[in-house]
């Protein structure tokens, strides 16, 4: 147990998706887990542990932000020694030609925050993937026909910003940007472990379109059944 997680040692699994809504937590768990159980109500966080295709997996909330993200990756990597976490979300594109509903695979992240200073007295702006990982979501999207974008993302601090200068973002390489992603793959490179995000775009910052929430919630199936079935590969 820790402050922000109730579940005992051996209740999470050695892989973890985490999305950031409890109530995608719940939805994923019902839909696609077998002998799935609450592991985890803290703070209204919700985490399931049950079974895919016969590997355990625990679906876990992270919330929202960096500093969410930040303290349940940790915990999850250090003190439930999981191995791999897959950050399934949503992202504001860069690019006019990403629609909603495109899936991206985070091949990297870039962040102005201070969580790397703060977290291990480092400056890094840019942390990349696991490139196995990587490979082994690529490979499972190809099989399943999955239509996938590998790319960098920007992890902000702030959902209402005045940072409208995108050009900015789009030359340090980025093609969306989110609130998660750093501190998941910072924690990762700290602990010496596995992360990525899987992300499906849900609204194009230059041309405004964008999903409603309910759309949100209900239609990323895609993206969910991508990352459980990497896990599979993964795991073998």
């Amino acid at each position: 147990m820790t402050p922000h997680i109730e579940a005992e040692i051996g209740d999470i699994a050695k892989y973890v998706l985490i999305p950031g809504d409890p109530n995608r937590a719940t939805y994923i768990a019902n839909k696609y887990l077998e002998e799935a159980r609450l592991v985890n109500k803290v703070r209204g966080e919700l985490a399931y542990t049950g079974k895919y295709k016969g590997v355990e997996v625990t679906v876990f909330s992270s919330g929202m932000g960096i500093g969410s993200m930040g303290i349940y990756s940790h915990e999850l990597f250090d003190v439930y020694d999981v191995n791999a976490i897959i950050r399934i979300g949503t992202a504001g594109a860069y690019k006019e030609e990403l629609k909603p509903y495109t899936i991206i695979i985070a091949d990297s992240s870039y962040s102005d925050t201070n969580f790397d200073l703060e977290s291990g007295s480092e400056d890094i702006e840019i942390i990349n993937s696991s490139f196995e990982l990587n490979n082994i979501i690529n490979m499972t999207a190809n099989i399943r026909r999955i239509d996938v974008i590998t790319g960098r993302v920007y992890t902000t601090d702030a959902f209402y910003t005045d940072r409208r200068n995108y050009d900015y973002f789009i030359n340090k390489g980025c093609i969306a940007t989110e609130m998660e992603t750093y501190a998941l793959l910072y924690n990762a490179k700290k602990f010496h472990k596995m992360a990525s995000s899987i992300l499906t775009i849900s609204d194009n910052l230059i041309t405004h379109e964008e999903m409603s929430s309910e759309e949100r919630e209900r239609r990323l199936d895609d993206m969910i059944v991508l990352a459980l079935d990497s896990i599979i590969k993964l795991e073998k």
